[in-house]
């Protein structure tokens, strides 16, 4: 699938994303009703609710971890939270800042910035702002924050090497990020790789583990180190909907897994 359709069916499903419920999208395996309904468990996502600055409205069960539980923010810093949908992990870090500090959160989808907005407005947060602009390309000025985050998200992202050379770029000189993001072990069935819907869920985006790490070595990242690794089990009634009884079986028998990790890099002091 070429990018610019992958972000296209990006936009369409976190628009349809961002007019439900928390309890709609954790009713289906994208967060959409494209894709997998009916179903009535989440598997990716993590429990924010006792997080210090946990605002429900802005949970929309997306992510695939917990990144400020290891990013190291402390008071006064700039953070910038790439993919901020509805803005949860932005009031998370905006409890840490403080008010010296300051939080963006970056989105393409319309829908979810407007969300975002209006959460924030609900806050009263002065410090706490959601700019419209693309991962690969974003409208920030070089050398501008301290710590960077997301929370599964660069898996949705075409070209990761560009988004991680855009992470390095905004950091400022000693400046780290710490992400939570979708990972393979073995190779994922191609009808699973060629299949929007399990594009859009997080799923036939992610690379190899290893290939992952290697991409924010190259930018030019040190003292990378993965904070936490879980599995992550599709339901086999998801996987069937793709692909045949046979096809699963041969995945479980390569030992295909997926893998929800949280990794921290640092940008040199140059």
């Amino acid at each position: 699938m070429k990018a610019d359709y992958l972000k296209f069916v990006v936009k369409e499903k976190y628009g349809e994303i961002a007019a439900q419920s928390k309890l709609q999208n954790q009713s289906s395996c994208c967060g959409s009703t494209g894709c997998c309904n009916n179903m009535d468990y989440n598997f990716f996502s993590d429990d924010y609710s006792k997080l210090d600055g946990y605002n429900p409205d802005a949970d929309l069960g997306l992510g695939c971890g917990l990144p400020t539980e290891y990013a190291g923010i402390m008071v006064g810093n700039h953070v910038l939270d790439l993919g901020s949908g509805a803005g949860n992990d932005c009031f998370v870090a905006r409890t840490i800042v403080g008010e010296t500090g300051h939080v963006s959160g970056l989105d393409f989808t319309d829908g979810m910035l407007d969300k975002a907005r209006m959460n924030l407005e609900k806050t009263g947060f002065k410090n706490i702002v959601f700019v419209k602009g693309d991962i690969e390309a974003m409208p920030i000025d070089d050398n501008k924050f301290d710590v960077v985050i997301s929370n599964c998200v660069l898996n949705l992202v075409p070209d990761k090497q560009k988004a991680f050379s855009e992470i390095y770029r905004v950091l400022k000189p000693r400046g780290h990020f710490c992400i939570s993001d979708v990972v393979l072990t073995g190779e994922l069935h191609q009808k699973l790789k060629d299949a929007a819907e399990m594009y859009a869920s997080c799923i036939s985006g992610a690379i190899l583990k290893e290939e992952y790490l290697d991409i924010i070595k190259q930018q030019g990242f040190t003292h990378i180190e993965v904070k936490k690794e879980k599995e992550i089990e599709i339901p086999n009634n998801i996987l069937l909907n793709y692909i045949t009884l046979d096809e699963l079986r041969a995945i479980k028998r390569n030992k295909v897994g997926i893998f929800s990790i949280t990794v921290n890099g640092e940008k040199d002091g140059q």
